[in-house]
């Protein structure tokens, strides 16, 4: 079993809290008693968490288009805008 610990980068750990967290409500859709009560907190951290992988997932690659505009532009001397 994956476990969260304060070992590994924090995109290593929110990806182990992820699979926990999936684990976790898989198990809640077959409990029809404890099930309804706790998915819904489980379904929002889950969310929440997967927001985060994508967001430092998204800081990591700076291949997109438009961060290749900008960083042309500020080598050029130009600012960040565009218009």
């Amino acid at each position: 079993m994956a476990t969260v610990t304060s070992e590994g980068s924090r995109l290593e750990r929110l990806e182990n809290l992820a699979l926990i967290l999936a684990k976790q409500i898989d198990i809640c859709a077959k409990d029809a008693v404890d099930g309804p009560k706790t998915m819904p907190q489980l379904s929002r951290q889950y969310r929440e968490t997967i927001k985060e992988i994508e967001e430092i997932k998204g800081m990591e690659k700076d291949d997109d288009e438009i961060g290749e505009i900008l960083s042309a532009r500020k080598a050029d001397g130009k600012p960040d805008t565009v218009r």
